[in-house]
């Protein structure tokens, strides 16, 4: 090296010190001084290493720093701005594992009804004294319970007599069965000679005829067929006040199954709010008679901009106990009755863990494998609705003869409520590293059971529990940490309020491969939060639900602010 150079080596290296000395002396509160901090609260974080702080600090649009407040006032420079939380209670944003982002038509006009289990003379008075408010080209779409729907007598015939000139729609309150007049069957292209498809049904008369009984992916098919009829501005309109329920609420991230509207329209009308929360969308294609549609959404699977993603794809394997997925509903009907006696008696449990036993699949067992090969070769997360015992049996056999757990142990496949996970199956969901997401709001029906429906159990069985609410607008979340941490239908397997922050937060994020990004409140994450209208982890459990975010904030900007902090 010549004399020059190694001049100029030794200049640089000096520099290069001297700026090392200045940056030590001035401190990280003057280079790297933080936006805002919060101090003086009840900060939970969702880390079991520290799981309570009094104060953070954060730059841009993640967390720099947690710790008591006196730590973190430290870091304050000229510019930061300082919130006193006053005690108040924070927790990491709410990540809703299990959601449905829907919209409605103009037309559509929605049957009000005096509970949400109406017998069938309950919906006929309804319909009638609601019949002159209807305008020419409204479609008339109400939820039932168990008691109509099982009714024998509901069916397309009866609903023509009430409602010969408007098409009418009655939708179970779980969504995977609709009855239709003969107008509604009319304008969404269902007639007697449309064949059934996949992993979906219409219901006939022995002569062929159609009863207006559409189920599950039949249903699904309507679904998005009246989700279609919604203009782009309504759409909007809609969406960006669900969203902003949402961020009211303290949910920063929704993972929206895509049922009601498809992957590439979803994309295009949240870009046009923009969305102020995190969303991921999950593919939820619908099927034919020649089969499932594996192609939906494939053009956008893998989109990541701004707070949208795309990633997942959801089939049902079943339906759920109310229509007992594609058993007849005089079957249904007996079911009722017994449970209904055994509640008279005090004897529930074995009746309802019975419809979870038994409940049937939706496709054909070989198309299951054909699920998991599709996973891999799109390297995408496969999510699955599994509610009874059967579907879940299948899918883990399905998937030790697919790789077992040298190949599943780490996709993080997904069951959707696992409401018939029987003791005998944890062990097996765990070695396939399969994640539960539950929606506790399914478990106060009033009906004890003896083995289904766990969350206690599938905690210390070590398998990952996240939390969604299986809702499409008005979710509260708290009302969900409430039904969690009380569990009405079975106290045994209640979890503690801060496991269920930790579902609803941390391992939600989990579920969706983002847990290095977001669900807890540490350094180096993103600042998705949310400060409480009251202590979610003291009050008592009847008040949960009245909890409300006074301050939302989605990569530490502010998304909602109710004007309470100064």
């Amino acid at each position: 090296m010549s004399r020059p150079q190694i001049k100029a080596t030794l200049i640089i290296s000096l520099l290069i010190a001297c700026t090392l000395v200045i940056s030590a002396l001035a401190g990280p509160s003057q280079l790297q001084a933080p936006d805002l901090v919060f101090f003086n609260g009840k900060i939970f974080t969702s880390d079991a290493a520290h799981p309570y702080v009094q104060a953070l600090a954060i730059r841009g649009e993640r967390i720099t720093a947690t710790g008591d407040s006196a730590k973190i006032r430290a870091l304050i420079g000229p510019h930061t701005k300082q919130i006193d939380l006053g005690g108040r209670t924070v927790i990491p944003g709410i990540n809703d594992a299990h959601y449905h982002l829907g919209v409605t038509p103009a037309n559509e006009f929605h049957l009000q009804f005096k509970n949400s289990n109406p017998t069938l003379m309950e919906v006929s008075e309804a319909i009638s004294a609601t019949a002159p408010k209807w305008h020419e080209g409204t479609i008339i779409h109400g939820y039932i319970g168990p008691s109509a729907y099982v009714d024998p007598e509901l069916n397309r015939d009866f609903l023509d007599k009430l409602v010969p000139d408007h098409p009418i729609i009655l939708t179970t309150v779980s969504g995977h069965a609709s009855i239709l007049n003969s107008a509604a069957l009319a304008k969404f292209g269902v007639n007697n000679g449309e064949a059934d498809p996949l992993g979906g049904k219409y219901e006939r008369t022995p002569d062929g005829r159609l009863t207006g009984v559409l189920r599950e992916y039949a249903e699904i098919d309507l679904e998005r067929k009246l989700s279609d009829l919604t203009s782009d501005a309504d759409a909007v309109k809609e969406l960006a006040e669900t969203l902003s329920a949402a961020a009211q609420y303290g949910i920063t991230s929704i993972q929206d199954m895509s049922n009601a509207i498809a992957p590439e329209r979803c994309l295009a009308l949240l870009g046009k709010i923009p969305s102020p929360i995190r969303v991921r969308i999950i593919r939820m294609p619908g099927s034919t008679p020649n089969g499932r549609d594996t192609r939906e959404g494939l053009s956008v699977l893998h989109y990541h901009s701004g707070l949208v993603t795309v990633s997942g794809s959801k089939w049902m394997l079943d339906g759920t106990p109310l229509e007992g997925t594609f058993a007849t509903r005089q079957a249904q009907a007996d079911l009722f009755a017994e449970i209904g006696r055994a509640k008279s008696s005090g004897a529930a449990a074995a009746s309802l863990d019975h419809s979870f036993a038994v409940l049937g699949l939706t496709f054909p067992r070989e198309q299951l494998p054909m699920m998991l090969h599709e996973s891999l070769k799109e390297d995408d997360q496969l999510i699955l609705h599994v509610s009874g015992y059967p579907s879940a049996a299948a899918m883990l056999d399905a998937m030790q003869s697919s790789g077992g757990k040298a190949t599943w142990a780490g996709r993080r496949v997904r069951f959707e409520h696992g409401d018939g996970l029987f003791p005998d199956l944890l062990p097996r969901v765990k070695e396939m590293g399969i994640i539960v997401v539950q929606n506790p709001a399914h478990l106060g029906h009033g009906f004890r059971t003896a083995e289904a429906r766990q969350l206690r159990s599938i905690l210390a069985a070590d398998i990952p529990l996240a939390l969604g609410s299986d809702s499409g607008g008005g979710v509260n979340p708290y009302l969900d940490i409430m039904f969690a941490s009380t569990c009405p239908d079975r106290p045994s397997e209640a979890i503690t309020r801060e496991q269920a922050v930790i579902a609803y937060t941390l391992t939600s994020a989990y579920a969706e491969f983002a847990e290095k990004e977001k669900g807890s409140l540490v350094p180096g994450k993103l600042a998705d939060l949310a400060v409480l209208s009251q202590d979610i982890f003291s009050v008592p459990a009847a008040d949960l639900p009245k909890t409300e975010s006074v301050l939302t904030l989605v990569g530490g900007k502010i998304v909602y602010d109710a004007g309470v902090l100064r």
